[in-house]
This record gives structure tokens, C-alpha cells and sequence, in this order.
């Protein structure tokens, strides 16, 4: 009994008494050991969707748009050099997207600052030559048009049905019919698969790669959506001018409107 006593004077903290063992297992095997796994877990089925989504998205779309009009011309197919490196379209998205990863702190390995956002920057225009490569490849082959036919639809809502169906969707260069863009689907997938490359270990995942380009593939079409839009946003005043119509007629000078002829 007095060394029962004694023992309790010397150990005044609860970390000396041992824990029963039902606590001990909630503590090791609880919610804060179960977070990583449930998370990885939610990723892996996200990313698996987006897989889901690139491969039934061009089939939806091409029956949801019965549009089977041919139009009488095709526009001139640019070269490689300028499909990849032209204009700073390529350069600013790069930077975008280095910029979100940065502020997302994706990956976490690359780490922070300026140094971290260089390697994130090299990342995202390594995947973007990637997948120009195999855009402007692919569609060489299929003869598949490599730019973005603006629509001559009314309306916002038909316009922005337009720019996204466009995403996967694109014309045959010889023929003006429609066909689902296997140039944009394979570079998107393939650039997305690639880049894994160079990323840190924990990224080297089908499904790290699929996600990649299901964010590749809405990337674009938010981008369609923008050169869709774009004369307007840049001109207010010529959707003003469009929604008004044409001005009505006037008749010669010189001449009585009311008069018969």
C-alpha cells in the first residue's frame, strides 16, 4: 500500500498510467491515421471520372449536336513550329498554370519560392510542347483542322454550346465533316501521361496522369470559350451594333417615298 502511495506522488502526469486498449487503437488507427488513405482514395476516383469523362464527353457531343452543315471552306493549316511555339498564348498559359500549382503548393517536393516556381513553370511548357507535338502530329495524319472555327450561331447560349462541343469535335480538312478530334484527345492524354516523367515519385500514377489531362482537356475548352466570346469583349460595341440589327433602308435622294413608281 505505501508503495502503491509512493508511486502515485511520483507520477503526476496522465502519461504515466497506461491506456486502456481500445483508446491506444482509436489513437493509431483513428481518423488521423485513416486521413491520407481516405484522401488518396477520393483522388484516385476523381481522376478516375475524368478518365471516364475524356473517353464518353466526344461521343455526347457528337450526338448532341446534329449539326451537319459542310462549310465551303477550310482554313489554312498552320505549321509546326508556329502551332507550338507561336504567339504568347503558349507562354501565358504556362505561367498560369505554374502559378496555381504554386499557389496550391503542387507538387509539395518542388517546394516554394522562386526556385519552385521555375521548376513548376518548366513543368507546365514541357507538357505543353508535348501535347502541341502530338496535336499537330495527329492531326496532320487524320486531316483533322487544327484551329478554332468560330460559329456563326445567334445567341449565347447556341455560341457557348459551340465552344465547348468544338473541345472535341473539329472538321476533316478534305471533306468540311464533322469528326470527334482524336488530335486533342491523344494529346491531352498522352501529355499528360508524359509529363509524369518528370515529376516527383509520388505523382507516377496512371491516375495522376488522367487527371492531368481531364484539367488539360477543360483548360482548352474554357479557352475555345474565350475566342468564342472574344470580339465582343474586346468591341462592346459591335454586340450592341449586332443585337440592333441592321439600320432600316432610305430611300435615294431626290426621289418621294410616298409617290408610287
Amino acid at each position: 500500500m505505501r508503495i502503491h502511495r509512493k508511486a502515485l506522488a511520483l507520477c503526476e502526469t496522465p502519461d504515466c498510467f497506461p491506456r486502456p486498449s481500445g483508446e491506444l487503437g482509436r489513437k493509431k488507427g483513428g481518423r488521423a491515421a485513416r486521413k491520407p488513405v481516405e484522401n488518396t482514395v477520393v483522388v484516385v476516383r476523381k481522376r478516375a471520372l475524368l478518365a471516364l469523362l475524356l473517353v464518353t464527353a466526344p461521343l455526347m457531343a457528337f450526338a448532341g449536336d446534329p449539326d451537319t452543315t459542310v462549310p465551303a471552306s477550310t482554313p489554312k493549316q498552320e505549321g509546326y513550329l508556329h502551332h507550338v511555339f507561336g504567339g504568347p498564348g503558349p507562354y501565358l498559359k504556362s505561367a498560369a498554370g505554374a502559378g496555381l500549382a504554386q499557389a496550391k503548393e503542387t507538387p509539395d517536393e518542388w517546394g516554394g519560392g522562386a526556385q519552385g516556381y521555375v521548376k513548376r513553370f518548366g513543368s507546365a511548357f514541357g507538357k505543353h510542347v508535348i501535347k502541341s507535338s502530338i496535336h499537330w502530329s495527329v492531326a496532320r495524319l487524320r486531316h483533322e483542322e487544327l484551329g478554332y472555327r468560330p460559329s456563326e450561331k445567334q445567341g449565347a447560349w447556341p455560341r457557348l454550346q459551340y465552344a465547348l462541343i468544338s473541345t472535341v469535335i473539329t472538321r476533316k480538312t478534305t471533306t468540311g465533316a464533322r469528326t470527334v478530334s482524336v488530335s486533342e484527345i491523344s494529346s491531352v492524354v498522352g501529355s499528360g501521361l508524359i509529363s509524369r516523367l518528370w515529376q516527383p515519385a509520388s505523382f507516377h500514377t496512371f491516375a495522376s496522369g488522367f487527371g492531368s489531362a481531364g484539367i488539360s482537356l477543360g483548360a482548352d475548352a474554357g479557352y475555345n470559350v474565350v475566342r468564342e466570346f472574344w470580339p465582343e469583349i474586346r468591341h462592346p460595341r459591335r454586340r450592341k451594333d449586332k443585337s440592333a440589327g441592321p439600320p432600316p433602308a432610305t430611300p435615294p435622294s431626290g426621289s418621294d417615298a410616298s409617290s408610287p413608281p
